[in-house]
């Protein structure tokens, strides 16, 4: 039965209920008249339709509707029903009374009256419970490996969803919660809409659910949030149907039901690039990915290989990294052309023979150390593979004349306080510097902050030490950092590249700053335990080289829109481009030799703002923080 069929046919269901109701207004005026007069010698005649009849089935059917009797469902009917029974009852007495007064009550007995609203509550909650009885006993009787499932949303997902439980016969939908006032009391597949979003605590105990699955695939963060607080609030198990983006990127099948994750909380709304600009760019073109198998490269291979490009090319220093990503693509894209190229890509060797090779259009360049405190004390390797593989690859762009050169930096780079940031800002100024002296190569710099799930994160640190039972460790209670999925990472980048103007520094919006302690806090209560309760957290205190916010982009930079609402440009800001690459060979005999001290200097004087932290510093910044406002979770036996 397709919707508005099942929709027409709710309709119908609640006039016959009105109906019936309007039928028991009129039995009980008969038979309160008729026991009135039943002992009198010759009781007068009793007109089955009567002027006062009539007034009273017209104010009772209004007085009903005012009410909200029909809000409820006779299957679920319960002592909350009989109370609004009564109600409806006694306002229908009252309006009876005074429409009736202008007749002075003429042919109403006090006494039919005064009984009135507790028969007539009687005549409407009996039927009631008698269903509500009898669809309990059919419940009772039925398969009991049928799990009863409660739906989330009411639209197409949920409608497929329905279906699907059904046709599986292991899942029984007992019911469909929706926020659409038109919605309320259809029926979807033989499954009732029994209220708001809102009343899932009450529906949920009232029918017995033991799933709840969430149907609506178009929320945004803000929504899933409290959606799910309200999940929580049941204590019962929920999951969620995916979203289209995930179906067709492969990571579900359709109809599979799945957990929430925490990238559903973080999730913003769906990025819309510019489709034809991006596939426009890479048709039939080879690109090259150092890091292919991280990451951030790993997802740029899967994305570019989506988008048309004829060949791939990976430059790979781990072995099993590199084997992992080339088996997923020639897997998934049997036309695809996958190239591997093992090694060092701060090699020249390997980097010229990589290019001498394949010959590509646009090198992306995501091979880095990127791991803050680890580097605080490895800064002649920060330099070596961030700063000195950067010039390393991308001189030999230039000396190819290859097309564009993708650099993928971080926020860490803005203000750095920290190796990474400045060995990753002296890259970014390299990136710049050689683009304005080549007439070939177009360079363009892509800056984001952290990403959900990337090896070394905290996401996947968090979600270790949960499933040891805690504790969870969090370096700070104020610590915030900004946060996007890879795709979501990945695709800007490919959106910035595509649209990029001549050595350009572009920044991915990645919305508000998230506390990392709810961020610890809503992992804990996905996992079905609570924060400080089932699993303590434990704050450390700030890391070497860890600032308390990061920023994106530095005061001076001036940054402006783009054609892509995501992507910010930043303006250009001074520096001498012959002290940058002037510096580089000093860069490389101080990592020869292993000595720190010039490798700090030098760092210091081409990066004036790197200002390294001794001790963990604070650093206040007025930004919206994000938190997650789910309500506690109930311990769950």
């Amino acid at each position: 039965m397709t919707p508005w069929r099942e929709r027409f046919s709710g309709g119908l269901l609640r006039h016959a209920v009105m109906l019936h109701d309007l039928l028991m207004v009129w039995l009980c005026w008969q038979l309160l008249f008729a026991g009135r007069y039943a002992l009198l010698p010759s009781p007068p005649p009793q007109p089955w339709f009567s002027f006062n009849v009539l007034v009273a089935l017209a104010l009772q059917a209004f007085a009903f509707w005012k009410v909200g009797l029909y809000r409820g469902l006779w299957r679920f009917a319960s002592i909350a029903d009989l109370v609004n029974i009564f109600k409806a009852g006694f306002v229908g007495l009252l309006l009876i009374v005074v429409v009736l007064s202008f007749r002075r009550l003429e042919g109403v007995p006090i006494s039919v009256l005064l009984v009135y609203p507790f028969a007539l509550s009687a005549l409407l909650g009996a039927p009631r419970l008698m269903y509500r009885s009898w669809k309990d006993y059919q419940a009772l009787n039925s398969d009991a490996r049928a799990r009863r499932v409660l739906v989330l949303g009411a639209g197409q997902a949920a409608e497929s969803l329905v279906k699907d439980l059904r046709r599986s016969g292991d899942y029984e939908p007992v019911g469909l919660l929706d926020d659409s006032p038109h919605l309320q009391g259809a029926i979807l597949h033989g499954a009732p809409i029994l209220g708001t979003l809102d009343d899932v605590v009450l529906v949920a105990r009232e029918t017995d659910a033991k799933l709840l699955v969430i149907a609506i695939p178009t929320l945004d963060a803000a929504g899933m949030q409290r959606v799910v607080g309200l999940c929580e609030s049941t204590g019962l198990p929920f999951r969620t149907v995916p979203r289209l983006t995930d179906v067709l990127e492969g990571k579900t099948v359709p109809g599979q039901l799945k957990e929430v994750a925490i990238e559903d909380l973080l999730g913003r709304k769906p990025i819309l690039p510019d489709w034809e600009l991006i596939r426009g760019w890479l048709r039939g073109r080879t690109v090259l990915v150092t890091g292919g198998g991280g990451s951030i490269g790993s997802e740029l291979c899967r994305q570019c290989a989506r988008h048309g490009v004829a060949r791939i090319v990976v430059v790979e220093i781990s072995e099993l990294l590199m084997i992992n990503i080339q088996s997923e693509l020639r897997r998934n894209f049997p036309d695809l052309q996958v190239q591997g190229v093992l090694g060092d890509c701060g090699d020249p060797a390997v980097i010229r023979h990589a290019l001498d090779s394949y010959q590509p259009d646009t090198v992306f360049h995501a091979a880095a150390y990127k791991q803050v405190p680890l580097l605080e004390g490895q800064l002649r390797e920060a330099v070596r593979n961030n700063t000195l593989a950067t010039e390393c690859v991308a001189a030999a762009c230039v000396e190819r004349g290859v097309e564009k050169f993708v650099f993928i930096s971080t926020d860490k780079a803005v203000d750095p306080a920290n190796s990474l940031g400045a060995t990753k800002r002296y890259a970014e100024l390299i990136c710049q510097s050689l683009d304005r002296r080549s007439d070939t190569t177009r360079f363009v710099t892509v800056r984001f902050g952290n990403v959900l799930g990337s090896v070394g994160s905290v996401v996947p640190l968090f979600r270790e030490q949960i499933a040891r039972g805690g504790p969870v460790t969090v370096t700070h209670p104020d610590v915030t950092r900004y946060f996007m999925t890879i795709p979501e990472a990945c695709l800007l980048i490919l959106q910035a590249a595509a649209s990029s103007s001549r050595g350009a520094i572009y920044m991915l919006d990645m919305g508000e700053p998230v506390l990392i302690r709810h961020l610890a806090e809503q992992l804990i209560r996905l996992a079905g335990k609570v924060p400080g309760v089932d699993i303590p957290i434990v704050y450390t205190g700030l890391r070497a080289g860890e600032k308390l916010h990061e920023t994106l982009f530095y005061t001076d930079e001036n940054c402006r829109p783009t054609t892509h609402a995501k992507v910010l440009e930043a303006g250009a800001r001074e520096f001498s481009a012959e002290q940058v690459l002037g510096n580089v060979a000093e860069l490389r005999r101080a990592v020869a030799s292993y000595d720190l001290t010039t490798l700090h200097s030098v760092l210091r004087a081409t990066v004036p703002e790197y200002r390294p932290l001794d001790s963990p510093v604070v650093h206040s910044t007025s930004a919206k923080i994000v938190a997650f406002p789910i309500k506690e979770a109930g311990r769950k036996n």
